[in-house]
């Protein structure tokens, strides 16, 4: 691994995130750069650790050794001057990002990859302004992003294997799970297959098969129980090519393949429902289960990181 200083722009909740995540390794130094340098910055981080310490995914040892390697800088010249990796959390605003990126590009080396976090905008769109757009590459962490281990690292129009290939390399020595994504695509991979649920599931509630709490019932207690260890295409192979095709052959004529959102979506939003924030979307929530909900997830993340973290020692 060639990076040993990153750079990380906005001290967000996913800036934040990304700024733990690289200053777990201890070959890093981690600048995180923020608009103000405000006393009790070290915060959201510290809360991050204290919650996985509190589960047994982290030591207090850990938690002081990282909040050590992370440094605050509110210049943009001064954060990124002698990065070897500068990965922005600016707004999901292609113009912010683009000039974000190339007046980047004047402060660095000419070695210094640029990585974007965004979640939906084309990596190629965003490094046209700069000059080297080959060393510009998409590395979308999933939030919370100091908790799932996937990254999708995302090969844009213009940018070089040997890019890609460091991209993934410092990912893995910071305990992610980064996949190679060959083609800059909508969507890239997980929001994809994703979203190819989603509208299956939307299509069911709105059509009267199910009802939204069936559909996640479905999820939870069934497929979703194996997606951690077993994936579709691996899947596919177990069950063997000929019933994946007999299944397909028949079953694929049936299934949603709309190209607009669900009109259930635009009605309810014609309500004022917008799920969580207002407490009420496909179901309805008090702020008991919603807190639960969100408490729930992140305890799982947690345990799983805990778990990996045992069998690393044990291994």
């Amino acid at each position: 691994m060639k990076t040993k200083n990153v750079t990380v722009i906005g001290a967000g909740m996913m800036g934040n995130a990304l700024a733990q995540v690289f200053a777990s390794n201890p070959a890093l130094h981690v600048t995180l750069r923020t608009r103000t340098l405000k006393d009790d910055r070290y915060e959201p981080i510290k809360k991050n650790l204290d919650i996985m310490i509190a589960r047994g995914a982290a030591t207090e040892a850990e938690k002081e050794a990282i909040v050590s390697r992370i440094h605050f800088e509110t210049d943009l010249k001064e954060a990124t001057k002698d990065a070897d990796f500068v990965i922005e959390c600016a707004p999901e605003e292609m113009e912010t990002k683009q000039n974000l990126l190339a007046e980047i590009e004047g402060y660095c080396g000419t070695h210094t990859i640029l990585a974007t976090n965004t979640s939906v905008m084309s990596p190629s769109e965003i490094a046209e302004k700069c000059q080297h757009k080959e060393r510009v590459v998409g590395a979308h962490f999933w939030n919370p992003g100091h908790l799932i281990p996937l990254v999708e690292v995302v090969k844009s129009n213009y940018t070089s294997e040997e890019v890609m290939q460091e991209t993934m390399e410092l990912l893995t020595a910071c305990g992610k799970k980064p996949i190679y994504c060959k083609k800059d695509v909508p969507g890239f991979v997980a929001n994809r297959l994703q979203h190819a649920l989603w509208r299956e599931a939307f299509y069911m509630v709105e059509n009267g098969i199910a009802d939204a709490k069936t559909v996640d019932d479905a999820c939870k207690y069934g497929p979703g129980l194996r997606w951690p260890v077993m994936g579709p295409m691996e899947n596919s192979d177990v069950v063997g090519i000929q019933l994946s095709y007999n299944i397909h052959n028949y079953i694929l004529k049936y299934l949603a393949d709309n190209h607009e959102p669900s009109k259930c979506l635009k009605e309810m939003l014609d309500r004022g429902d917008n799920g969580f924030k207002t407490g009420k979307g496909w179901q309805e929530w008090t702020p008991e289960q919603m807190e639960a909900s969100n408490t729930g997830l992140r305890e799982y993340l947690i345990d799983y990181i805990a778990k990996e973290k045992q069998n690393e020692q044990k291994g």
